[in-house]
């Protein structure tokens, strides 16, 4: 189960005033010269990154903002009888130089921000924020959007364009339209505020993560840690001013190696409590303040909208609903997994035992104590698996079920302009050769990228006036390869390109007419589910021979070895459920609250997390100061974390449908499930769920899927 995000984008504003490095320009010349803003002679219309400065950003901005404003007034002002055409088709198709600008601006700056973009991301949140209210709050624009709402019985229009009418006419309501005088003008300054403290949580934490260090001299600390990830904790001693030695990072191709490997019980301890504390130090990057003001204005929003919490306002536009459903669909899965976990802990005290180290079991232990049973267990060792599963060819493995499934094929494009030399771009081809879409790959962990693993769209797909293709991307943190050394995963780490594969293809296979309802614009829970879809095929042995064969040999994963890595890959189920889930308890705790946010934020979580009978060996996923999902976004992932789970449920039921024909690349089962990825959001998700597998998800194949039943 990845934890995965996908890019959450939103509106407009004119911006206040911004020390800017290059002189201001008029509108016009700067409209000629910004490559943002003029039409891209690039193949498939891909954005020009080698044109592209970091400076051209804000400016372009400036630009595209006000003239979608005034799109906005016109559309507005028209003095003609509100039509679906002059209204909701004109609101759709404003704002197109200001909608390619965000999807660019967001993606570069989550995978290769300078200190020219975190500038202008601090006044370029904030100013989206508040045009998103001058859109959303327009009582003039509402009135004809309702007008055209009230008579939809009598318009005749195609499931589709009711369904963009629908949710034009919801998202005005939601906004808060309904609200006047002193209550909009607060809501519109939550907004603005709530934008500029998720990017300051965002920043905080990018900073805090890049500050830490573990440096060592002492070569038994790395233990058995595979050679190319000695030769990368190397580069980066040297990277950080050390003349020897090995120094290890807050990222988690760092950071969980060592884990797992170390002998040096007090260095894993460093390097656990680092991570755990992330933006809890009490320094210039503390979180703390931050989200607890956030959690506040998050409240005082729903209220004003009539709703009693945060969650119940979210949720209500989920398919989930209410925080009552959210938890009752926890609750099931909560004791078993915590009883798994348990005695998951006990085996490894106990092995822990066994080598005479005295004192009390803690978390910092739990990785590597995990590896041991293994291999004690299964006779299994994870790094002899890491040789299989060389980044390129878990690449080709994803395009090879991509091919066997629906028949697409990949051809690299080497002179496609980049945001960074690590990116591999592709064009999809559909079976009979035609282009499908774009997708550029970002493996490589770096200190300019966010932690993590996220699918963006540069272009969603829409067919208006001829068909637009998709443009997305599909980012990681992986090892880089170092010297001669490859970037090499573990089953883990490749089992998370299968997932983000998974988005990219709900992108690409989107069709559609309108961009809103285009690819992965579902509710929060829907969202995740075809990615999670694809983990299934990655532990297939049919698959897993399809790709993961020795870097070095050219051998192919042997048998014995897949039973044993499926074997030892059932143990520490409880602890990875665990471990989510707590995080999902988390998110709900600090979003279910009706009154009185608090200021004390680790008694807060404490208490939350002694509530659930949490053992104190795991500590949450994500824990508060360092919850991106849920706090570097103005809404982000806020009480929807609990969708990871929530897709799991449909993963494994629409997997059993493959599963169920004898052959899980069972050509009409595919289509119809590419069919249901194709319609995005212009349909309910649970009615094109059900017209997919027949019926609602069982939960039945998750619970054994997870061994919680035989």
């Amino acid at each position: 189960m990845k934890r995965t995000s996908i890019a959450i984008m939103s509106g407009i504003l004119l911006f206040t005033s911004c020390k800017d490095a290059t002189p201001q320009k008029n509108s016009e010349t700067s409209m000629t010269e910004n490559p943002l803003l003029i039409e891209w002679n690039t193949p498939h219309g891909v954005p020009p990154f080698d044109k592209i400065k970091s400076s051209d950003y804000l400016p372009a901005f400036k630009i595209a903002l006000k003239e979608n404003e005034n799109e906005i007034k016109a559309i507005s002002e028209n003095t003609e009888t509100p039509t679906f055409q002059n209204t909701i088709e004109a609101l759709e198709f404003s704002g197109k130089n200001l909608k390619r600008l965000q999807r660019i601006f967001y993606a570069v700056n989550s995978a290769n921000t300078d200190d020219t973009l975190k500038v202008a991301a601090k006044e370029i949140t904030p100013a989206i924020a508040a045009h998103n209210d001058f859109i959303n709050l327009n009582a003039t624009l509402y009135e004809r959007v309702k007008a055209v709402y009230d008579q939809k019985e009598d318009l005749s229009l195609t499931p589709e364009e009711e369904r963009l009418l629908e949710e034009t006419h919801k998202n005005f309501v939601r906004a808060g339209i309904s609200l006047e005088g002193k209550d909009q003008n607060r809501l519109r300054e939550i907004n603005t505020q709530l934008a500029k403290l998720s990017s300051d949580f965002g920043e905080n934490l990018l900073d805090e993560t890049n500050n830490f260090e573990y440096h060592t001299t002492d070569k038994n600390d790395l233990g058995n840690l595979p050679q190319s990830l000695v030769s990368l904790a190397a580069a980066e001693a040297k990277k950080r001013g050390h003349k020897e030695g090995w120094s290890f990072t807050l990222q988690r191709p760092s950071i969980n190696p060592f884990l797992q490997t170390s002998p040096n019980r007090d260095a894993r301890k460093i390097l656990f409590d680092g991570y755990a504390m992330r933006a809890n130090n009490d320094n210039e990057n503390d979180n703390k303040a931050i989200l607890s003001e956030m959690a506040a204005l998050r409240l005082e929003k729903a209220n004003l909208l009539g709703y009693d919490s945060h969650a119940a306002y979210i949720l209500s536009d989920n398919m989930a609903e209410t925080p009552e459903a959210v938890y009752g669909f926890m609750d099931k899965l909560w004791p078993s997994a915590l009883e798994m976990a348990k005695s998951e802990r006990e085996a490894l005290a106990k092995k822990m035992a066994t080598e005479g180290i005295n004192g009390e079991f803690r978390g910092s232990d739990w990785r590597y104590y995990v590896e041991k049973v293994r291999k004690e267990r299964y006779n299994f060792d994870e790094e002899e698996t890491r040789p299989y599963f060389e980044v390129n060819a878990v690449r080709d493995g994803v395009f090879a079920l991509a091919s066997e499934l629906f028949g697409l094929t990949f051809k690299e494009m080497n002179h496609i302009p980049k945001w960074h030399e690590d990116q591999q771009v592709f064009e999809v081809l559909e079976a009979n050769g035609t282009h499908l879409g774009i997708i550029y790959m970002d493996f490589f962990a770096r200190e300019s990228k966010r932690g993590g693993a996220w699918m963006n769209a540069l272009r969603s797909q829409m067919n208006v006036d001829g068909m637009v293709t998709p443009i997305v991307t599909n980012n990681f943190n992986y090892p880089a390869p170092s010297g001669d050394s490859p970037s090499l995963l573990s089953f883990t780490e490749a089992e998370t390109l299968f997932h983000e594969f998974g988005h990219a293809l709900h992108g690409l296979f989107s069709n559609v007419k309108y961009e809103s309802l285009s690819g992965t614009n579902v509710p929060r829970d829907f969202v995740e589910f075809p990615s999670q879809v694809m983990e299934n095929w990655m532990s297939e042995p049919r698959v897993l021979r399809m790709f993961a064969k020795h870097y070095q040999t050219g051998e192919v994963i042997p048998d014995t070895m897949i039973k044993k890595m499926k074997d030892a890959n059932s143990f520490n189920g409880g602890f990875a459920t665990v471990e989510y889930m707590a995080a999902a308890y988390l998110d709900m705790a600090w979003h279910s609250k009706k009154e009185d946010i608090p200021t004390d934020v680790n008694a807060f979580e404490k208490q939350a997390m002694d509530d659930l009978g949490l053992i104190e060996e795991i500590v949450p996923r994500y824990r508060s100061t360092y919850f991106g999902h849920i706090f570097s976004s103005p809404v982000g992932y806020s009480s929807g974390y609990y969708s990871y789970l929530w897709s799991e449920v449909l993963d494994a039921d629409a997997f059993q449908a493959f599963k169920d024909t004898g052959n899980i690349f069972d050509a009409e089962t595919a289509k119809r499930y590419r069919k249901m990825l194709s319609m995005g959001g212009s349909q309910n998700g649970m009615k094109l769920y059900k017209t997919f597998r027949g019926s609602e998800p069982e939960i039945e194949p998750l619970l054994k899927k997870k061994g919680f039943v035989k």
